[in-house]
């Protein structure tokens, strides 16, 4: 049997993971092994990836400073224009505590060159606070899950089918065997939350992650929202209004919980009507915030808690895994490792939704 060795192995279906396949393989020259199902336009999308968020921690908004652009162009050149929308997403809130965070949120992102506007009074309805941030990314996943495929294939990240077994040891190493090839994997890491969950056992889960149902439905044409995207931050619930007029929300627990919180966002008493529908484990940080690193400093690296921002942060991570990573950027991952004490936590923050 012939015998191969790769440095990393990611194990994920988002953009994040794809492209820090990609990234490792073309910037970084380490040889990657991909394993990741094919989903854009099989099945409901798990999430958005957008490049603002509800942040109240200025470290994260000069990250996305940084990485934005960087992130952008090359997205925009691996699926031309058709794989990005710009557009002006707004955050919203109803209660006391998400309008007090939302405020902050404004005055964090328009420090760090996003241009935040309060929305005018009653623009969301009666007794809401909201906030426009202006000339946001949002990543077309049907259209870029193709090309970020062919731009691994050519960069030369080997593929391994999702129904082929990857045994992952307590260090980080995995090995697989496909046709008569066994390929040893020097690192590997775990890029979204179904192969957190699929691959990480009960014992070594971090007391800083947390399983949570998320749900994905797909409303009926529905009447034109106030923005593309909307992200109320009391629920959790995020609002993408698709071409035909539908609107795909995100959020978490089971599909009773998001239709009536999707019902209460858009300000509607009746049932909201399903064209489509699904539930999906899920992954959360306690403390809200990102988290990454190797479990007990030695196992398989895990990316958790990203949330609509991760794929914007991939080049990032790629120079962090690589030890090449600037000094902001390695102060930042100090800051947010997975084996952190959520209980006096230092990056605290609103949580990332989908």
């Amino acid at each position: 049997m012939k015998q191969s060795r790769v440095d990393f192995a990611i194990i994920g279906a988002t953009p994040l993971a794809r492209l820090l396949a990609g990234l490792l393989a073309t910037v970084h020259g380490k040889s990657v092994l991909f394993q990741g199902a094919s989903v854009a336009g099989q099945r409901l999308p798990q999430g958005l990836d957008l490049s603002v968020a509800a942040i109240t921690r200025p470290q994260s908004w000069a990250l996305l400073a940084q990485t934005v652009p960087e992130t952008t162009r090359l997205i925009s050149r691996i699926g031309k224009r058709a794989s990005v929308l710009r557009m002006d997403p707004i955050l919203f809130a109803d209660g006391a505590p998400g309008k007090q965070a939302l405020a902050h949120v404004r005055h964090m992102a328009a420090a760090y060159g996003v241009a935040a506007e309060r929305t005018p009074l009653h623009f969301l309805g009666p007794d809401r606070d909201g906030v426009m941030l202006r000339d946001a990314v949002l990543l077309r996943r049907a259209v870029l899950e193709p090309a970020l495929d062919s731009w691994m294939a050519q960069s030369g990240v080997k593929r391994l089918p999702v129904e082929v077994p990857l045994q992952i040891q307590w260090d980080g190493r995995a090995e697989c065997v496909l046709a008569d090839e066994t390929t040893t994997i020097g690192q590997t890491i775990l890029a979204d939350d179904a192969a957190i969950v699929t691959h990480l056992a009960a014992t070594s889960w971090p007391t800083l992650l947390q399983q949570q149902l998320a749900s994905t439905i797909l409303t009926i044409p529905h009447q034109k929202l106030a923005a593309p995207v909307l992200c109320q931050l009391d629920s959790g619930v995020m609002l993408n209004q698709l071409a035909g007029g539908g609107i795909m929300a995100h959020g978490p627990g089971a599909i009773d919980a998001l239709s009536l919180a999707l019902g209460t966002a858009l300000g509607q008493t009746g049932v909201v009507r399903h064209a489509g529908q699904a539930s999906f484990p899920g992954v959360i940080t306690r403390d809200g915030a990102p988290a990454a690193g190797r479990l007990g400093g030695t196992g398989p690296d895990v990316l958790a808690g990203f949330g609509a921002i991760g794929a914007f942060l991939a080049p990032a991570i790629a120079r962090w895994l690589c030890g090449q990573a600037s000094a902001s950027e390695n102060d930042w991952f100090a800051a947010h490792l997975v084996d952190r004490n959520h209980a006096d936590s230092r990056v605290s923050d609103i949580g990332a939704p989908r």
